[in-house]
């Protein structure tokens, strides 16, 4: 059976489109080696699980909590890596694409039987885009986690042992890790009978027919090939080896072969053994991709990849920790530097240029002025991709042009550098301040997650121009908080939740008390000042220049700083 397969882009496609995961790996790993950075993205099967959705005022714990809980239900059936490689002659990158069908096929008796969820929208929207579920589930590269591989290569190293203590391979059942005698002899039963006499009979007749070989027993349970094992080997004492195999519809069924000596024996039972460590080595799959990229150490680019991260770990890795603090060290040891360009392009001196931080929008904005269209190629042998937004949501295009915008938005921050740079390596002070911080939606004034160090425990969400709701991670703080900031002179005035809810509801009721009074007076309405609508899209409050940060992370607002409005007053309070 072919333990397939890697893909190349759809529509354009290397001459060997379907090329076994086994040939190309040499490739892939010489391209990860060679490679300045690199640009990951993943398809799943679902998003999200329930309702419990992710909130302004989500804390990064809060949200890893929430955004846990899917990454452990679905599976991610796509993966695209982009290996970006600088050419100081041509003074371009060249980059290289791969996409990845991946699918956790369980390929012995032991091996993790993964259960996931599926999402129809995911599904409906994933099939709208062409994407290819037969190839999934009939050619998808198999892996293991790192975890699970352990176990597994634990426990055939036990079977090993314990056949050689034994002497005789024969004497072992195909599934176990004991002898068939170890326990006692299983009971043969009426129903079995029948099926265990016609199996002696077939093996005598070939033990006397000097022509033949190998003979291949029919298809059977793992209960009857325990028998098979036990009577077979309580019947002939020597000159024989059974051997249990697959076949291509993932039914088991027994070998028998023929052997002149104990040494022919031994020689069989450890290509036998060489043969199951092989299957192991070709189980493990695509996780060889995952350790190559973390054992390279270079820095890994997505986009919006706080979910693309987590399916990554989960399914390649270990399972995800309870602990948010627990996740944040899991992450820096397998990938010590990550980089979201959802968050880049979000930050100053980024969010006064790009008004929509989409990845296909994000690509056309920064592929003009006042940025610069990154200079990339591909060589001849790898598939050609041609910038269309037909192809996004295909996991190594995403990847690929994810690679491009880092590409602009890095030499962008070279304008700002004395004497200005036409390029900003991966590996420049000047991208730093970005590195290890991942995207959070819905999170406005502190949008990202910190790996590299503590979050922020201040959140700000504008209601409009002029007011604010501020949330303290630490409720018990809120007190000391107001009676600091409402100092006497001050330009702003701070009121906690309630009063604010108490002061609207106040407020909606008198409004309704002149509407009724309005009503029931034959004389016009008196024109009311007219209410200044909210802005949904005010930008965040920004205390900061726009020159792009060169030794710290992208800088969260100053909350000792005010924000006043023509009339150096707030509208309406700040509440805590």
């Amino acid at each position: 059976m072919s333990d397939a397969l890697w893909n190349e882009p759809k529509r354009h496609s290397w001459p060997s489109l379907h090329c076994n995961f086994k040939d190309v790996f040499s490739v892939i790993e010489t391209t990860i080696e060679d490679a300045c950075f690199l640009a990951i993205d993943g398809e799943f099967t679902g998003l999200e699980v329930g309702s419990g959705s992710v909130a302004s005022f989500d804390t990064p714990e809060d949200r890893y909590h929430k955004v846990r809980q899917a990454s452990c239900d679905f599976l991610l059936v796509q993966f695209g890596l982009c290996a970006f490689k600088y050419n100081k002659e041509t003074k371009q990158y060249e980059a290289r694409p791969f996409n990845f069908y991946l699918f956790p096929r369980p390929y012995m008796r032991g091996a993790p039987d993964c259960r996931f969820l599926c999402q129809s929208s995911s599904l409906d929207f994933l099939a709208s885009q062409g994407f290819d579920f037969n190839k999934v589930f009939r050619e998808g590269i198999s892996y293991l986690r790192q975890t699970d591989e352990s176990y597994i290569r634990e426990t055939i190293n036990i079977k090993h042992q314990a056949c050689n203590q034994f002497s005789s391979p024969a004497f072992f059942s195909p599934d176990g890790n004991e002898p068939t005698g170890s326990k006692g002899p299983i009971v043969i039963t009426d129903e079995h009978k029948e099926f265990i006499e016609g199996i002696l009979k077939s093996v005598s007749d070939f033990m006397e027919n000097k022509e033949s070989e190998t003979l291949e027993l029919p298809k059977c349970n793992g209960f009857q090939r325990k028998l098979i094992y036990q009577v077979v080997r309580q019947k002939f004492t020597s000159g024989i080896h059974l051997e249990s195999k697959t076949g291509e519809k993932k039914q088991r069924y027994i070998v028998v072969s023929k052997v002149k000596s104990e040494d022919e024996l031994k020689k069989k039972e450890e290509e036998k053994q060489k043969n199951e460590m092989q299957e192991l080595d070709d189980a493990i799959g695509f996780t060889k991709v995952i350790n190559m990229i973390s054992k390279s150490g270079k820095l890994v680019i997505g986009h919006n990849m706080f979910l693309d991260l987590l399916h990554t770990l989960h399914q390649f890795c270990a399972p995800l920790p309870d602990d948010y603090e627990e996740f944040k060290s899991l992450t820096n040891c397998i990938f010590p530097k990550i980089l979201d360009t959802k968050l880049m392009a979000s930050t100053n001196p980024f969010k006064e240029q790009i008004i929509s931080t989409a990845l296909g929008d994000l690509h056309n904005i920064v592929s003009a002025k006042p940025f610069s269209k990154a200079e990339v190629v591909m060589p001849e042998d790898f598939a050609q991709y041609q910038i269309n937004e037909n192809n996004l949501h295909e996991a190594g295009y995403d990847a690929y042009i994810t690679g491009r915008c880092f590409i602009s938005m890095a030499n962008y921050l070279g304008s700002f550098h004395k004497p200005p740079m036409s390029r900003v390596a991966p590996t420049s002070p000047l991208v730093e301040p970005f590195i290890n911080k991942l995207f959070m939606m819905r999170i406005l004034d502190i949008p990202y997650m910190n790996l590299a160090g503590k979050d922020c425990s201040i959140h700000v969400g504008w209601i409009n121009d002029t007011s604010a709701y501020v949330t303290l991670q630490r409720k018990e703080e809120s007190k000391k908080v107001i009676k600091s900031l409402n100092k006497k002179g001050a330009l702003h005035r701070v009121i906690s939740y309630e009063q604010s809810k108490s002061s609207e509801s106040k407020h909606n009721a008198e409004n309704g008390t002149r509407k009724r009074q309005h009503q029931q007076s034959s004389d016009p309405e008196p024109p009311q000042k007219k209410q200044k609508p909210l802005n949904a899209n005010a930008p965040p409050f920004v205390s900061r220049s726009i020159t792009p940060p060169v030794s710290d992370a992208p800088d969260p607002p100053d909350t000792t700083t005010e924000k006043p409005n023509e009339n150096k007053m707030f509208e309406e309070p700040t509440s805590w």
